[in-house]
């Protein structure tokens, strides 16, 4: 009995210990990428992730991408060295030629599985091609021809919701807010059958969004990040998964709670989604009946994998997590594009009415909506789309890199304007050192959709969803600058906001005031 006692009395130095060992031992070993010039870290323990993933983190990665070139070493947690790169031929091989030896993070995979299931952004190697398999055709341009009037449909919701509040003149309105629930709509009629939102001016907001917008804020910022990197990998196959949420539930810990909830509220709407579905195609009901007149993704999907063979057949789980995973990457991304586009329109009146007469021009001539083809083939709406697409920041994570889309579409071959937006840039062939550079990514020599087996999916679907929203917004408004200043911040996903505002919890709120009026 009392060698048991003194065991248990010594068994918490020994894991003390054993766990400071392995960081020592981790923190202390010689990295491969010490060779490589980079920043001096600001501190052993944080590294520079505070400088790099930081909210305000863009101007520096402007100044450092320019001081250290293509590819350069940044120190991470624990003193350990992470590449960050935008050299072309080096992306050529992580995300094309050599996409399966360079895998994303295993943070990366492992907080998607937690949070979305097994989905697109939570598999490697051949279970994503699987997955890819079977969501190609959903995403084709043919299935954008099929969904382009329920675009239309939710969109009009839109342009009739701004009309009522300006049409007694000018007013000021959160573009952001109309653009993420717009998104948000757009993906649910047109891609889950499924409606979240009325878009009239004070309808409620459903869980389900909220949790979605709140999401990336809430696993990227204050410490949850740090136990997220630090803490996660040692517990995250610890027990049972019951037992695991069991100490979820018992930890006080308020953040990681609010991300339980949210997660819990995403996976309750997906198995709705699901179950509601999989009931329409058993009892035939479709066109008739529900939203999306059968042609959603969702609807598509499900057949597809009921008729696939038992080899490409995927399980119900990871058809339920493609639901999550697949809104999270339509919603935010798409509206904050939306944003950046109807923010830059708005300071360049002029690129705002060439545009409105395009698009005024275009549906007069087609006596109302523009069908798809029509629609993709306006030049100076592609320009305007493109431009904005190529000012956007966002990142990829991949084990022991960071691959910057950011440095890489701004400063490659373009000249030196190419932080600037220019539609015009868009619209006659460009410069020879863009072609040489041998950009390895899906749209338009940019990298902003990223390369490879692991380039968005939905990339069609995105750019159908911004034109048909600026089609009939720009036909109708006109947008002009608040006078407040606009800042993107960084949170996973660059996001607007105003340089008063904050929120509750110290940080700001996302915001985008545009002044809105009826275009003559």
């Amino acid at each position: 009995m009392a060698l048991t006692s003194s065991l248990l009395r010594s068994l918490p130095v020994l894991i003390g210990t054993w766990v400071v060992w392995r960081l020592a031992r981790w923190s202390t070993k010689k990295s491969p990428f010490a060779a490589i010039d980079g920043p001096v870290p600001q501190s052993w323990f944080f590294g520079d992730f505070g400088k790099i993933m930081g909210n305000n983190a863009q101007k520096y990665h402007d100044a450092i991408a320019r001081k250290y070139g293509r590819v350069w070493r940044f120190t991470g947690f624990f003193n350990s060295s992470i590449l960050y790169v935008y050299d072309p031929k080096a992306l050529y091989h992580i995300l094309v030629k050599d996409q399966y030896v360079y895998e994303e993070s295993t943070d990366f995979i492992r907080t998607n599985t937690i949070v979305f299931g097994k989905g697109l952004l939570s598999t490697l190697g051949d279970h994503h091609r699987k997955q890819r398999k079977l969501l190609n055709p959903v995403f084709s341009i043919a299935h954008m021809r099929e969904l382009t009037p329920i675009f239309y449909d939710v969109v009009y919701k839109l342009r009739n919701s701004l009309m009522r509040q300006v049409s007694q003149g000018e007013k000021e309105i959160d573009m952001l807010s109309w653009m993420t629930r717009t998104a948000l709509e757009l993906f649910g009629q047109s891609g889950l059958g499924y409606s979240f939102d009325t878009l009239e001016e004070d309808a409620p907001e459903h869980p389900f969004a909220t949790s979605m917008k709140e999401y990336t804020g809430a696993i990227n910022g204050g410490l949850i990040v740090i136990v997220r990197m630090i803490c996660l990998p040692w517990v995250y196959n610890l027990g049972t998964p019951i037992f695991r949420r069991a100490f979820v539930d018992w930890c006080p810990w308020g953040e990681l709670r609010r991300a339980r909830d949210m997660v819990d509220v995403m996976h309750q709407t997906s198995v709705e989604i699901l179950e509601a579905t999989k009931m329409s195609l058993k009892e035939g009901r479709g066109t008739q009946t529900r939203i999306g007149r059968g042609k959603d993704i969702m609807s598509t999907l499900v057949k597809a994998n009921m008729e696939a063979s038992e080899e490409d057949r995927l399980p119900e789980s990871e058809i339920l997590a493609q639901i999550s995973t697949m809104t999270f990457a339509a919603m935010d991304t798409t509206s904050n594009a939306l944003s950046s586009i109807l923010h830059l329109l708005s300071m360049h009146p002029e690129a705002q009415e060439r545009l409105r007469k395009e698009i005024r021009d275009a549906r007069n001539d087609h006596h109302g909506d523009l069908d798809y083809d029509t629609l993709t083939a306006l030049p100076y709406l592609e320009a305007v789309s493109t431009s904005a697409v190529h000012v956007q920041r966002n990142q990829e994570r991949y084990r022991l890199a960071v691959l910057s889309p950011l440095d890489y579409d701004r400063w490659q071959g373009i000249g030196r304007d190419a932080a600037e937006w220019k539609p015009e840039r868009w619209l006659s062939p460009l410069p020879d050192t863009v072609a040489e550079a041998k950009i390895p990514g899906v749209y338009s020599n940019l990298m902003t959709f990223l390369a490879g087996g692991r380039a968005c999916i939905g990339f069609k679907f995105s750019q159908l969803e911004m034109k048909v929203v600026l089609c009939l917004l720009l036909e109708t408004f006109k947008f002009a600058p608040s006078g407040k200043k606009i800042i993107w911040q960084w949170s996973g996903i660059v996001k607007p906001t105003t340089e008063e505002a904050q929120s509750e919890t110290g940080d700001k709120t996302v915001q985008l005031p545009i002044r809105v009026s009826l275009a003559e």
